[in-house]
């Protein structure tokens, strides 16, 4: 009997063992890359004071007769407020002369970025360009001789297979996640150019920007988002893969922008029962909804209730493929539509056009208008808008977010330029009237915020503590 129960506690501890061989060793990978992963931190600086905008000084020579009588009458001025120095997100660097990936959102509204490395230097960084669809940024430090990072195959990534993280999370830089692939091709409800990595590695506010490595050393995305009610992670975090950054990237070094193609079409799935009412075998493609007037769509022949199951020789799986398709198909260029329509398939060609590269023009419209002097219990310093603008955007009401503190709205996904529409279910008209209705949400409930992001409204959930009482 003795020797059978030592015999199997002889097993179980070899399978124990067995088990314990088998989980990763992350080690030699950190300390490989490890060094190619910056810290991004900014500095905001603000002309406001008592939530008016100054005017500055035109750009004219001090030799101008004009200089002194503008600096007579434009000055003093009250010295533009600066913000302390906070850390915003992560990076890594692309390439040994001083190039860094990272999210469009971690850097679009710095006045000034500092990039800081593994080594403890820190560089003044310039924004190369931004692409706030697919939220990815170029920047750009000088320096010369930098560790660079490997990069990898997004479509050689099996679900279930181990990825790691290196980032910034919360400020406490180079700290190092792993977890799994949960998912691959992931659409969001206000994404349209990214299929991303779903992973369940722990990511959380600062990590934006930052690396996803497999198992080979190989950054095969760009860390960018979590979902989260509480703004902390709850086992869902999105990349972006790192084949699409590096097109943006490449456009945004050339061009400074990015040329994305558009056809004029409003889309929307093919359900099983869709697809068996317009007679087809498999709910593949996207279903045309409407046809914008005049458009590319509307030029080359495509009608609604079309559905389109290829483009450019491409299959429209599901309708999500459509916008990133179309999107990274070079506009002016010609190319062949596969529609469903009338029980039958038909061939069409289409010119692409070009979608407006202008998408901050909305918010920089409304730089003028009366500010909050301080954020308010979310961290949000909100702008009133007038009517004028409020014709132009086409809303009868909203508020602009102007600057975002630390806090509960920092780690929910709003973002600058944001307009706020509605607070649970009343209309947003003024801040009085946001931090009156603010002062009566009850801490440990939801509130929800609906936003206006371009051409994308949602709601926004997020929920109060005691903590974030002013």
């Amino acid at each position: 009997m003795l020797q059978l129960a030592i015999f199997f506690l002889f097993l179980s501890s070899a399978v124990v063992f067995a088990q314990v061989k088998e989980l990763p060793d992350f080690t030699g990978l950190v300390d490989k890359y490890s060094a190619a992963v910056v810290n991004i931190s900014a500095v905001q600086t603000s002309n406001a004071v008592n939530g008016q905008m100054l005017p500055e000084l035109p750009g004219i020579p001090e030799n101008s007769p004009f200089y002194e009588f503008f600096k007579k009458h434009m000055q003093p001025f009250p010295a533009p407020r600066r913000s302390e120095p906070r850390s915003l997100g992560s990076g890594f660097i692309i390439s040994s002369d001083g190039y860094i990936l990272t999210n469009a959102h971690v850097v679009e509204t710095a006045d000034e970025i500092t990039v800081k490395l593994n080594d403890k230097r820190e560089f003044a960084a310039e924004v190369i360009g931004t692409d706030r669809k697919t939220d990815i940024a170029l920047i750009k430090i000088n320096a010369t001789d930098l560790p660079i990072v490997a990069q990898g195959n997004p479509e050689n990534l099996k679900v279930g297979e181990w990825v790691v993280a290196i980032g910034s999370p919360f400020g406490f830089e180079h700290s190092v996640t792993a977890g799994i692939v949960s998912a691959k091709g992931r659409s969001l409800a206000q994404e349209n150019y990214v299929p991303f990595i779903q992973t369940d590695v722990a990511i959380n506010p600062g990590n934006s920007g930052g690396p996803l490595f497999n198992m080979k050393g190989e950054v095969v995305g760009i860390n960018s988002q979590i979902y989260s009610r509480t703004g902390g992670f709850m086992g869902l975090s999105f990349a972006i893969p790192i084949n699409v950054a590096t097109e943006i990237a490449d456009q945004l070094k050339v061009n400074g922008k990015v040329n994305r193609g558009r056809i004029g079409v409003m889309i929307q799935e093919v359900t099983k029962e869709l697809a068996e009412s317009f007679g087809l075998s498999e709910n593949n493609g996207a279903l045309v909804v409407t046809v914008e007037k005049g458009g590319p769509a509307d030029k080359a022949g495509i009608k609604a209730r079309d559905i389109i199951l290829k483009f450019d020789e491409k299959d429209v799986a599901i309708s999500a493929d459509l916008p990133r398709i179309v999107g990274n198909t070079k506009p002016g260029s010609t190319v062949p539509v596969y529609v469903w329509r009338d029980g039958s398939f038909k061939t069409l060609e289409i010119k692409v056009g070009e979608t407006s590269t202008d998408e901050g023009a909305d918010s920089r419209r409304l730089k003028q208008n009366k500010k909050s002097d301080t954020s308010n219990r979310l961290g949000l310093v909100l702008s009133e808008i007038t009517a004028e603008q409020k014709k132009q955007l086409e809303i009868t009401n909203g508020l602009l977010v102007e600057d975002i503190q630390p806090g509960i709205a920092s780690r929910s996904g709003i973002r600058l330029g944001d307009i706020i529409l509605g607070f649970n279910s009343k209309d947003v008209e003024s801040i009085s009237q946001f931090n009156e209705l603010l002062s009566q949400a009850k801490s440990g409930k939801n509130i929800a915020l609906l936003i206006k992001r371009g051409e994308i409204t949602t709601f926004i959930t997020m929920k109060l503590t005691d903590d974030d009482k002013k």
